[in-house]
């Protein structure tokens, strides 16, 4: 009786019977692949590490930017390590970090948000007022503005997520507006009104206040890029990250397959309101106060300008958008206010008057000319060059 061979196939030689090596068997049923897999796995090794790599010699480089003292004219207003330059480049990293949490829910999950500034300033807000209102010690009320923005992520997503589309867009749009409604009109004078709320400086570590120690808070803004930088790392690796692509690519079909739906984009939600408060909590910090600007749509929509300018889906994307669109929105203003602009004709100087004007004009290009951002057409470059 000769046994079946149905689940194992050989590959055959002219010679006569030879001992195969594992590598010339290859199993199907319910054995595994394992010479394949190891392959693969092997594979990836020098991938990862080679992707490693890069991330680290920009981290270093950045850490090492408050050593530098070197002028860049017309780049950065002084030194490299210049009190104004650590603080321009603080706040393009926070807001690059920002922009990175709102693309866990637009680049990953493809949820469009209008509300994202609202827990951005929900980190803000509520470490400012715990601090001088509540008169909460700092670990306490970093606890509390977490922790209660995490809250008010959960409520909203519960809420918002049982529509969606254009209608998920403008119930968060409605949340963020209720918000910014009652930021502005200073209830009780927690939140100052229009004048923004600022911090409690005697709450706060020596080492984040004063301009000598600008430092400092330039290596809190980068502490902050890497943590987001690593959390969404892990998300998008894990089995939630899976899922929220294959909701994003087509959600009925993820229905069918048998995924949670509304647990993976509310999970979504929750985890980029989550690292969008730390944003808040860190600008805070870096700035010194709270600032109404993060309670606008404005903000929001400037978010989804910065994911779609970088690449909407890629970390090195959006954290790219971010960085760009607040330097050049910075830069731009003192460009519009110098005075050689005097001396050009009367339609140059009206443009470049127009920091959001030029702005507008850079992003049409980009999205026209390269849909899947900066980082998208770097990589056709790139891929083209090596195929050449």
């Amino acid at each position: 009786m000769t046994p079946p061979t149905d689940h194992v196939t050989e590959r055959s030689t002219a010679q006569p019977s030879t001992t195969h090596t594992p590598t010339d068997v290859v199993v199907v049923g319910n054995t595994t692949a394992a010479p394949r897999n190891e392959e693969v796995a092997r594979a990836r090794g020098p991938r990862r590490l080679l992707g490693t790599v890069p991330v680290l010699v920009v981290l270093v480089v950045l850490g090492y930017l408050p050593y530098v003292p070197v002028e860049l004219p017309g780049i950065l207003p002084g030194r490299v390590n210049g009190p104004g330059s650590l603080q321009l480049l603080a706040t393009c990293l926070v807001i690059g970090g920002i922009a990175l949490s709102y693309d866990v829910l637009f680049g990953r999950t493809g949820l469009l948000s209008f509300g994202h500034a609202l827990f951005v300033a929900a980190g803000s807000y509520l470490l400012t007022i715990s601090l001088s209102t509540w008169a909460l010690p700092l670990p306490l009320a970093l606890l509390a503005a977490l922790g209660l923005s995490t809250l008010l992520a959960l409520v909203v997503g519960a809420v918002a997520l049982r529509v969606g589309g254009i209608a998920f867009a403008m119930v968060t749009l409605a949340f963020a507006q209720a918000a910014s409604i009652i930021v502005m009109r200073n209830p009780g004078g927690v939140t100052g009104g229009e004048e923004g709320r600022p911090l409690d400086r005697d709450a706060v570590p020596d080492l984040l206040v004063g301009v000598a120690n600008a430092p400092y808070r330039y290596w809190l803004a980068l502490g902050f890029v890497v943590v987001a930088w690593v959390a969404v790392t892990v998300l998008v690796h894990s089995r939630a990250g899976h899922a929220m692509a294959a909701v994003r690519e087509n959600e009925q079909r993820a229905a069918v397959l048998g995924l949670g739906t509304y647990r993976v984009k509310l999970l979504a939600l929750v985890v980029g309101s989550f690292l969008g408060a730390l944003g808040g909590v860190v600008h805070a910090l870096v700035l010194g106060g709270s600032n109404p600007h993060l309670t606008t749509s404005e903000f929001t929509l400037s978010l989804l300008v910065m994911v779609v300018l970088g690449g909407a889906g890629s970390r090195w994307g959006a954290l790219l958008g971010g960085v760009l669109y607040t330097y050049a929105d910075a830069r731009l203003v003192e460009v519009s206010n110098a005075g050689f602009l005097q001396g050009m004709p009367d339609v140059v100087r009206q443009v470049l008057s127009q920091p959001l004007f030029i702005l507008g004009v850079f992003f049409i290009v980009v999205v026209y000319f390269a849909p899947s951002g900066l980082t998208g057409l770097g990589g056709r470059l790139i891929r083209r060059s090596g195929s050449r």
